[in-house]
């Protein structure tokens, strides 16, 4: 097959965009309202499991601080003031709640890792986790999985990641990608908001199904070769893309539950 170009993208004038702030608190408060919506439509999606699971987003005003869901509160439940506020020492600077020490432990060393990384999100989404058993990449099988072509990774299970060292091991597996595999555990994305990330976790785990199933159907599951995938990710795997993707997810789920903003 001859190489595949991406064609330009023709896009509305009408489309939202990112918003833009007028002072740091405003784009803090935002950050924790996107978070808090995020964890929602985790819960709407199922990926919970236990305690498991946690988002974040760095604090506009100080990079080496972040916002996370506290542990134990479903993601269900999760507000906007209900965010811990954590730094790079693991102290809780705001909040009333526990911290996850395995959310310190992943995601304080990726942040300093990344400083491009605005919010990470990882649970142990059901498909995600039993894709991540294979040890495999997922392959550009769909429109979608194109979105992750060459830009994942995966990473052996480690053990519980309680340590500053294993997160450091998780930064340096995910290198400069969008997504992570964490072998016999689940998975693991970032973005530069936390829009994107957490609609690279949603479209990875429909990926993981989709693949999983594709596997089991009649047939030899054809993949797309490198030249579409790579034009196919140009286009539904840039950053705008994931923020755009999850914007009516957002919408919907604040329609549902405005008390989350709180």
């Amino acid at each position: 097959m001859s190489k595949v170009e991406a064609a330009p993208l023709q896009l509305p004038k009408n489309l939202p965009t990112p918003p833009t702030f007028s002072s740091v608190e405003d784009e803090r408060w935002f950050r924790r309202q996107r978070l808090a919506a995020a964890c929602r439509v985790f819960a709407h999606f199922g990926f919970e499991e236990g305690f498991a699971g946690h988002i974040t987003a760095r604090d506009p005003e100080h990079p080496g601080r972040f916002w996370v869901n506290p542990v134990g509160l479903h993601f269900a439940h999760v507000k906007a003031s209900d965010l811990l506020l954590v730094d790079e020492a693991g102290s809780v600077l705001e909040g009333e709640r526990a911290l996850n020490r395995a959310a310190f432990a992943i995601h304080s060393r990726l942040h300093r890792a990344r400083p491009d990384v605005t919010a990470a999100a990882h649970a142990h989404s059901m498909y995600g986790k039993a894709w991540s058993t294979t040890g495999e990449l997922l392959r550009p099988l769909t429109q979608d999985a194109c979105a992750f072509y060459e830009d994942h990774a995966v990473v052996p299970y480690g053990g519980v990641v309680l340590s500053e060292e294993e997160g450091d091991r998780l930064a340096a597996s995910l290198g400069d990608k969008k997504a992570l595999i964490l072998q016999n555990h689940g998975l693991l994305t970032v973005g530069s908001s936390v829009d994107e990330a957490a609609w690279w976790f949603i479209a990875m785990e429909r990926c993981c199904q989709a693949e999983a199933i594709a596997g089991v159907l009649p047939g030899k599951p054809e993949p797309l070769d490198h030249d579409l995938a790579l034009a196919t990710r140009a286009l539904n795997g840039t950053s705008m893309s994931g923020w755009f993707s999850f914007q009516p997810l957002c919408d919907l789920i604040v329609g549902l539950q405005p008390e989350l903003l709180d």
